[in-house]
């Protein structure tokens, strides 16, 4: 009995020092010359390249995750849900190796059908060819992938009977437990955590992105997507990133059963340590992932990368698992933040703007940038019009980007923030990420692009992870910032005039409820 309370202090002391590390924590893009109107602030003697571009000012980035170089002209800038979605399915079909996908879920419509059949083509195809050794990776979270009665997991057993090589896995956060797993309604369970990690990778090329694989992220809902082509040693690592994650998932069967994978003993939620042991265990199996990620890279520099051209730009992958005491993005982003400069220009965008105190704080009281914050209007949320409780969060996220204005109203910032609006008749916004311009450059050093939106949800609940990408391609750069002006130029500035509009009043109740509820969207 003395022994198995030692190993719980333990455990608990080990998660303990995890978490307190973490607590310190259809418009086509317009090529237009004045930046100011899209995003940036007005800014003089702008260089579209030179000597004043010096990639080695984001050197530290190396502190929080592996890094990997490449050439720009193996990036590509999607700027549109539907070639997102053609991109997916002509990758898919041509794969001879490998599919992985990583997604919060699958949606259950036509368009989504016609996708899994590309992947059902590849693996015929392969079968077929001689390639035995073809194998499809599908991550995506148990709540969503699990909700209704015809869902994710409905859309991908038949696959899985008709191949071995496809396998489909559903993590299931460690929060979610006991009592709190049985009284919380289905459509809320989310809400305690998830994977929100979107990657798809195919052979040595892949996409990050920020959408899900679903009707409206295929079609009227704006995100980011970049496409990475012909990246061996990058692919590789998300491969193994995303497998990682499966490995300490439920595995699903072709009965719809759920199980444990092979190599794996901790359940998720039925152990009795308040999901302690699993915590430690899948961190400690990440952290191993991560430093296998920084072997590649130490190979990659030693001259054995297999880049054709001349690297020009380098990519660092950032991962942030709160649960799992991981916090690399969020002190990656919090660096970046607090050693910006005065003539810097920072373009911030959430699909769901919900800043941490600590973001907000740096921003307003640490941070020497300039900032343009672009959000979604209530009219491009995704759940407006939503039915119950969830059709009230458009006005909750109101409330929240007002009480943001009034604290940079009240210190006098409002020339150095700026906040805009996402607002495209019948589209909706989800995009995420942000674009850094040094001062006088016209194009932009560096982005952030993957799944984060910067809210305690990212941070402290689901699993998360994005790349931070510093180039001086000018190709890449002139992409980058014409996906910002096509973002950007759909968007309305943001005043207390926008706030005092009927269509913005938010019920005494929301507010209430936001308040205390803030931690959870």
């Amino acid at each position: 009995m003395a022994s198995v309370i030692r190993n719980n202090w333990k455990l608990r002391r080990s998660i303990s020092k995890m978490l307190h590390r973490r607590s310190l924590c259809t418009k086509p893009p317009i090529n237009d010359t004045n930046i100011e109107s899209k995003g940036l602030h007005k800014i003089s003697g702008l260089k579209t390249q030179g000597a004043g571009h010096d990639m080695s000012r984001f050197d530290w980035l190396s502190q929080h995750g592996p890094q990997f170089l490449i050439n720009g002209d193996q990036v590509q800038v999607i700027t549109e849900p539907a070639q997102f979605y053609q991109i997916l399915k002509l990758k898919s079909r041509k794969a001879q190796r490998r599919i992985t996908f990583a997604s919060l879920y699958l949606g259950t419509g036509k368009l989504e059908r016609e996708l899994i059949a590309d992947v059902r083509e590849a693996c015929l195809t392969n079968l077929t060819s001689g390639r035995p050794d073809f194998e499809v990776n599908i991550l995506l979270d148990y709540t969503r992938g699990s909700r209704g009665k015809y869902n994710s997991r409905s859309m991908l057993r038949p696959l899985m009977a008709e191949y071995n090589g496809v396998k489909v896995s559903l993590y299931h956060t460690p929060d979610l437990r006991g009592i709190l797993k049985k009284v919380v309604p289905e459509r809320f369970n989310e809400t305690i955590g998830l994977t929100h990690i979107k990657i798809y990778l195919f052979d040595d090329s892949f996409i990050i992105s920020g959408a899900n694989l679903s009707n409206d992220y295929f079609t009227n809902r704006q995100d980011r997507y970049i496409l990475f082509n012909d990246c061996p040693e990058l692919a590789d690592f998300f491969n193994d990133l995303v497998k990682t994650v499966m490995s300490f998932s439920l595995s699903l069967t072709t009965d719809d059963t759920l199980r444990l994978d092979r190599d794996w003993k901790i359940h998720p939620y039925k152990e009795l340590d308040d999901g302690l042991k699993f915590k430690i265990a899948a961190s400690e199996k990440i952290q191993s992932c991560l430093r296998l990620g920084e072997t590649i890279n130490d190979v990659q520099k030693s001259g054995v990368g297999t880049s054709r051209k001349e690297p020009d730009t380098v990519v660092y992958p950032l991962v942030q698992m709160g649960p799992l005491g991981i916090t690399h993005d969020e002190q990656a982003l919090l660096t970046l933040l607090q050693t910006s400069q005065p003539m810097d220009n920072i373009l911030l965008a959430s699909g769901y703007f919900n800043l941490t105190e600590h973001y907000m704080s740096v921003i307003l009281s640490e941070s020497l940038a300039k900032y343009s914050i672009l959000m979604a209007s209530p009219q491009a949320n995704g759940f407006l019009g939503a039915k119950g409780l969830a059709g009230a969060i458009p006005y909750s996220y109101i409330y929240l980007a007002h009480l943001f204005y009034n604290r940079v109203s009240k210190l006098k910032q409002t020339d150095r923030i700026h906040m805009m609006e996402y607002t495209r008749e019948g589209w909706t916004f989800h995009g995420k990420g942000l674009w850094y311009y040094l001062p006088s450059q016209a194009l932009p050093s560096l982005t952030l692009v993957g799944s984060p939106n910067f809210g305690y949800r990212s941070v402290y609940k689901d699993l998360e992870c994005q790349v931070a990408i510093v180039t001086k391609n000018k190709g890449l750069q002139e992409q980058l910032r014409e996906e910002h002006v096509h973002m950007y130029s759909s968007s309305q500035n943001v005043t207390e005039a926008t706030f005092q509009r009927r269509d913005r009043y938010v019920p005494l109740w929301t507010r209430v409820v936001t308040t205390f509820s803030k931690h959870f969207f």
